[in-house]
C-alpha cells in the first residue's frame, strides 16, 4: 500500500470511528441480533430437522454475513458518493493524492471493519451460547474473504451507479432487503425448503452461507459455492469498473 493510500486510511479511519451510527450498524448490530436469537429458548433446543443442531448455531454465520451486508450496502456507498457529489474526488484528482487511494482506503476500511465484527460474532456466539468454533479454519478464512470481497464489490456496484448519495442510500436499501433473505437473516437458508436453497445458492450471499456452514461444521466449502462467490465478485468488480466516475 502506497504512503498515500496509507495516509488518506488513517484519515478515514478517523472519520469512520466518529460516527457513532455507522460504528453501531457495522461493528455492533450483527452481535446484538445473535445475542436477541439466542435469548430465544427454543432457538438453544437441539432439532433434529437441524440434524442435530439448534437454530442459534445456524444463526452465527448469518450474523456474521449481515456485518458483511451492513459494510457493504449501508456503510461504504454512501460515503464514496457523497465524496463524489461534492466534489472531493474530483479535486484529489489535481493532487499528488489520487482518488483511487480513496477508494482504496474505504475499501480495505470497510473490510476490516467487517472481519472484525464478524470475529466478534464468532467470539459471543462461543462465550455466550456455546457454538461450536469453526470445526475447519482454513475452509471458513477462505470462505470469509470471498464473502467480504463480494460484499465489497456489491458495494462498489451500487456506488458506481448512484449519482449522488441519497441515491446510493435509496439503491442500498433497495438492494439490502433482498440480500439480507438470501443470507438467511430471516430463516437460515439450511432450514429453507429445498427449493429454494437451491435458487438462493446461485446468489452472492447465498453461496456464502452454504460455504461458511460447512466449513464450520468441519467439511471444505463446496466448490461449486466458492466459485459462485468468486463469480458474483468478478461481475460485481467489473460492473463496478465499468460504471464508476469520480465526478
Amino acid at each position: 500500500m502506497s504512503t498515500a493510500t496509507t495516509t488518506v486510511l488513517k484519515t478515514e479511519v478517523r472519520l469512520f470511528t466518529r460516527e457513532p451510527g455507522t460504528l453501531f450498524w457495522v461493528m455492533v448490530s450483527p452481535t446484538v441480533l445473535l445475542v436477541i436469537l439466542g435469548l430465544i429458548p427454543s432457538f438453544r433446543e437441539v432439532s433434529e430437522d437441524l440434524g442435530g443442531r439448534r437454530v442459534i448455531d445456524l444463526y452465527v454465520p448469518v450474523s456474521v454475513l449481515f456485518a458483511m451486508i451492513m459494510a457493504g450496502l449501508q456503510a461504504m456507498p454512501p460515503v464514496l458518493a457523497g465524496y463524489r457529489e461534492r466534489g472531493i474526488l474530483r479535486r484529489m484528482s489535481t493532487t499528488p493524492v489520487r482518488p483511487v487511494s480513496l477508494l482504496t482506503a474505504q475499501i480495505t476500511l470497510h473490510g476490516a471493519a467487517a472481519l472484525l465484527s464478524s470475529g466478534l460474532v464468532i467470539v459471543v456466539g462461543r462465550l455466550a451460547f456455546g457454538v461450536r468454533l469453526p470445526q475447519n479454519l482454513p475452509g471458513y478464512v477462505l470462505a470469509l474473504l470471498l464473502a467480504i470481497a463480494g460484499g465489497l464489490a456489491l458495494g462498489a456496484a451500487v456506488c458506481a451507479v448512484s449519482r449522488t448519495q441519497k441515491i446510493a442510500t435509496a439503491v442500498g436499501s433497495a438492494v439490502f432487503f433482498p440480500t439480507m433473505f438470501t443470507a438467511g437473516v430471516w430463516v437460515p437458508v439450511q432450514a429453507m425448503p429445498d427449493t429454494l436453497q437451491r435458487i438462493v445458492q446461485f446468489t452472492p450471499y447465498g453461496a456464502a452461507s452454504q460455504a461458511l456452514d460447512a466449513a464450520t461444521t468441519g467439511g471444505w466449502p463446496g466448490w461449486a459455492a466458492l466459485g459462485i462467490m468468486v463469480l458474483w465478485t468478478v461481475v460485481l468488480t467489473a460492473t463496478a469498473a465499468r460504471w464508476f466516475r469520480w465526478e
